[in-house]
């Protein structure tokens, strides 16, 4: 039963991030993972089948929450830049809960902070507690010093650096690594905002299943991975520009042992990797069902609206290649849940298509808050319409984008997806296509076939700017 309450109870909010999920666990399908916190989370409320992201790429993707800006608008589509640099006066989604009476904290990774970006002061109540998503326990896992990839997320970088490893299992407790340990302070912040009974705007950034796939034994124990499925379309599609995907070797993958001395993997490395993303899933999974539970221990839940968002989704292998970075399905659909015990049903889902930069306004709707409309642009559109039963859908198509050697930009409707491929130093313009009632793993490009509907989408595609 859906309840209202009055105006003077402002609602909470409990916000997870979960870097590198993608929509396979229970709630989705998936009943092969061990997801019972996810699960659960799903059954208190709304799950969302059609929800992407607007990059799919860690940072880009995390400033089109926290701004309700899509990339194209911002005009940052890498790790490195500070989104202030192009937005000086942007008000992040927590910055604008903070402005309105809430105490706003962040926990984890939110912001991606790495790669030459920073954290941002002006979005916290309180100061943030940085985790960093790679870290090794075993001496083996990076002969004792520090990855390449961990360098990049340390404010102390070593010389020498050595590839990391891709996987590590170590027999020790959850906050030995870093999610435990943010499960461990978001319990510790939800004890205090019930003792100071102000409402709270909490950000909760788990960093697995990213990689490196580090979790304790004890749940990869959980799995056999001669039963656990690999991907079926496993190629490129047909006809697609080869600069749409990538070598995956030469990729993110191929910054880990063993894969970087590889040059085709075997299955057993394959498998290992599956059984690695969903042993680091079902670990993350442990962590937030230990926050939701705290939530209820202290008499929270009735007034707190819980968001669970994917940054983007992760191919393990699909369309031949394994993390994300393309404008594929596999990486541009994201699992998200809304939770709301005031205005949203339980058990329920929806087929309305939604998109990252949605959550903003939606969001500031449910805290009955004004939907912000400056100073920056804000591209996001409320769906709480959606949520309380109202309406299905608030948009036909969903929009991202992703630069390779051209900029694509993409259109996602209920059955097809366009994607454009243009640059500015060449008079090429290349189209992918593709049908998801009759071909949903994407096995042919059918950009030259089927014209009419092509058409169509153009159309749409040219009801957006073109991207900075």
């Amino acid at each position: 039963m859906i309840t209202t309450l009055s105006g003077a109870q402002k609602p909470n909010v409990l916000v997870f991030l979960v870097d590198d999920l993608k929509p396979s666990f229970g709630a989705y399908g998936d009943t092969f993972v061990k997801s019972p916190g996810l699960d659960d989370l799903a059954s208190r409320g709304m799950r969302f089948d059609m929800a992407y992201c607007n990059q799919a790429v860690c940072a880009p993707s995390r400033n089109n929450l926290m701004t309700g800006a899509r990339s194209s608008t911002l005009g940052i589509y890498n790790l490195g830049t500070f989104f202030r640099k192009k937005v000086p006066n942007a008000i992040t989604l927590p910055q604008f809960f903070k402005q309105h009476g809430y105490i706003s904290q962040g926990v984890g990774k939110v912001f991606h902070i790495g790669h030459g970006n920073v954290n941002d002061p002006l979005s916290w109540s309180v100061p943030f507690q940085k985790e960093s998503p790679i870290e090794y326990l075993l001496e083996e896992s990076n002969g004792g010093k520090m990855s390449r990839e961990e360098a990049l997320f340390s404010n102390k970088p070593q010389k020498g650096l050595l590839p990391g490893a891709a996987w590590e299992k170590a027999d020790v407790q959850d906050n030995a690594y870093a999610d435990g340990r943010i499960a461990d302070e978001a319990i510790k912040r939800l004890q205090e905002a019930k003792k100071s009974k102000k409402p709270f705007f909490l950000m909760v950034g788990f960093t697995k299943p990213h990689l490196p796939f580090c979790a304790p034994t004890k749940y990869w124990d959980m799995y056999d991975p001669k039963k656990l499925p690999l991907a079926v379309n496993r190629k490129p599609p047909k006809g697609a520009p080869t600069f749409a995907y990538k070598p995956e070797l030469k990729g993110e993958l191929g910054n880990y042992m063993p894969i970087n001395s590889m040059k085709e993997m075997d299955e057993e490395t394959e498998r290992t990797l599956i059984h690695g993303y969903y042993a680091s899933l079902t670990y993350m999974d442990a962590q937030l069902a230990r926050v939701m539970s705290a939530l209820d221990q202290l008499k929270l839940s009735d007034n707190t609206i819980v968001v669970l968002w994917g940054d983007h989704g992760y191919h393990l292998g699909h369309n031949g290649f394994w993390t994300k970075h393309s404008n594929y399905e596999e990486s541009a659909r994201i699992p998200l849940i809304f939770v709301d015990p005031r205005n949203i049903a339980a058990k329920s889902s929806t087929q309305a298509i939604i998109e990252t930069v949605d959550i903003y306004p939606t969001l500031a709707d449910l805290a009955a808050l004004p939907i912000p409309s400056g100073p920056h642009k804000i591209d996001g559109q409320s769906f709480a319409s959606v949520l309380k039963g109202e309406k299905k859908q608030i948009r036909n198509h969903a929009y991202h984008v992703y630069p390779k050697t051209y900029m694509g930009r993409a259109i996602r409707t209920d059955r097809y997806r366009m994607v454009e491929w243009k640059s500015k130093k060449s008079k090429g313009v290349y189209y992918e296509l593709y049908d998801y009632q009759i071909d949903p793993l994407e096995t042919e490009n059918l950009a030259d076939k089927n014209p009419a509907v092509l058409q169509e989408l153009k159309a749409i595609l040219a009801e957006h700017p073109e991207a900075k």
